[in-house]
């Protein structure tokens, strides 16, 4: 039996140009990711993939991608744009952007490199439609800027070979699902792969409908939670809601962290957060959708370079940065959602590195935080830190105390449909 140990690049079938650039990169050994579903691929198998980030999935579908482009060529005519052959959609800016260098990383030694346009939102749209100027082989996009192109007329689908839906979960619950639905309509017969660090319903109802007896995939456990050797060491500290900041300024001051990555709920809290650490003389800066893009390109590049001590995020930073042996990770707010948590924390931890993960758990956040452990089948002893002790509360108020929805949103704060249908009722009874 071949175990995932005995498995090299060299016999997942990729050839001389792209092991080159392995080498060169210091990839030695495939992922468990890699190792499972490059070869898949490269037999035209449809790939239904549960990997988390920092599990080596950008490589598990671009070196496969690369491969069968040069090796596959499709005629092109002359005098007309080349047909677009892949097409990798993604949630986000910045994990178009990501994908995007890991193509031209690998790509650097291919006899012919294939053109590759990268094309979101946020920004003009004129340098995408002139980059789109005689086709492309690839294009990574977000799905609303790809329709964009599409009505612009810069690009037909019905061409492509190969689509990528990664990190598909985030795709629909940013509300991206009317446009996927455009987009797929658009396309003709072609080869589909779908990564999705978690599985809900919506995720499960669109891979069965898009894809073709696949290869289902999980490595998502091991590589992130799971195990006990697992990368990331997680811990949950007690504190009141008005103590966090001091609390992050002290573990700031004492854990000895180059880097880190804070995650709160809202734009307001992130520029918020960032302006108490600034006039603290920390190196901080916020990170929302409220920025331009430029300024978003400019903050990451200084938080990468380590000019930036701290980036103050929400969860628009969950997906699609990589950011080389990031030491900490900090949830000043939980995320709303149970399974943002897993992409939050896997932000550090990556490619083998070592990292933390802490979560701040105020008292009214307790029972969401005991809703995520369970829906990721973890225990996470909880902290108390000298001076930061959350204050004793009142059992009866405790009782009292609002508790997240797993959906997202606060239960107990708002009314209910049957709630105000009774009070409509009501009022129309008088």
């Amino acid at each position: 039996m071949t175990t995932s140990d005995d498995v090299t690049f060299v016999s997942l079938g990729l050839s001389g140009p792209l092991l080159r650039a392995l080498e060169e990169l210091g990839h030695e050994r495939p992922r468990a990711i890699q190792a499972a579903v490059i070869s898949a691929i490269l037999d035209g198998r449809d790939v239904w993939a549960s990997a988390e980030t920092g599990s080596g999935k950008t490589a598990a579908f671009v070196l496969p991608l690369l491969e069968k482009l040069g090796t596959q060529r499709r005629a092109t005519t002359p005098g007309r744009p080349r047909p677009l052959r892949a097409l990798i959609l993604v949630p986000t800016r910045e994990l178009a952007a990501q994908i995007g260098e890991a193509i031209d990383d690998y790509a650097r030694h291919l006899p012919e490199r294939p053109k590759t346009c990268i094309a979101f939102g946020g920004v003009s749209i004129n340098p995408q439609l002139m980059s789109l100027r005689g086709g492309a082989d690839i294009v990574v996009a977000t799905p609303g800027r790809l329709l964009d192109l599409v009505s612009h007329n810069a690009l037909r689908l019905a061409s492509v070979e190969m689509l990528v839906l990664d990190e598909a979960d985030r795709l629909l619950s940013l509300g991206f699902a009317d446009e996927l639905a455009r987009v797929l309509s658009l396309l003709g017969r072609r080869q589909t792969l779908l990564f999705s660090a978690t599985f809900p319903p919506a995720v499960r109802a669109l891979a069965e409908k898009v894809l073709a007896a696949p290869l289902r995939i999980d490595v998502a456990r091991e590589t992130v939670l799971g195990s006990p050797d697992a990368n990331i060491v997680q811990r949950a500290i007690e504190v009141d809601e008005t103590k966090r900041t001091p609390l992050l300024r002290h573990l700031l001051a004492t854990e000895g962290w180059s880097r880190v990555l804070v995650f709160v709920e809202s734009r307001h809290s992130a520029n918020h957060v960032a302006e108490k650490l600034q006039r603290a003389q920390i190196a901080a800066a916020p990170f929302h959708g409220d920025l331009t893009q430029g300024t978003r390109t400019t903050t990451l590049e200084a938080f990468k370079d380590e000019r930036l001590q701290v980036l103050v995020a929400t969860d628009v930073a969950s997906r699609g940065i990589d950011i080389t042996a990031l030491p900490a990770v900090v949830n000043y707010d939980l995320p709303r959602s149970a399974a943002d948590y897993v992409h939050r924390i896997g932000r550090t931890g990556r490619a083998g590195e070592k990292g933390v993960a802490v979560s701040f758990v105020t008292p009214d956040a307790e029972p969401h935080f005991r809703l995520i452990e369970k829906r990721h089948r973890i225990r996470v002893e909880r902290e108390r830190i000298a001076g930061f002790e959350p204050t004793p509360r009142d059992p009866a108020a405790a009782s009292a105390a609002p508790v997240r929805d797993p959906h997202g949103g606060v239960k107990g704060k708002r009314k209910s449909k049957k709630d105000k249908l009774r009070e409509a009722a009501a009022r129309a009874a008088k």
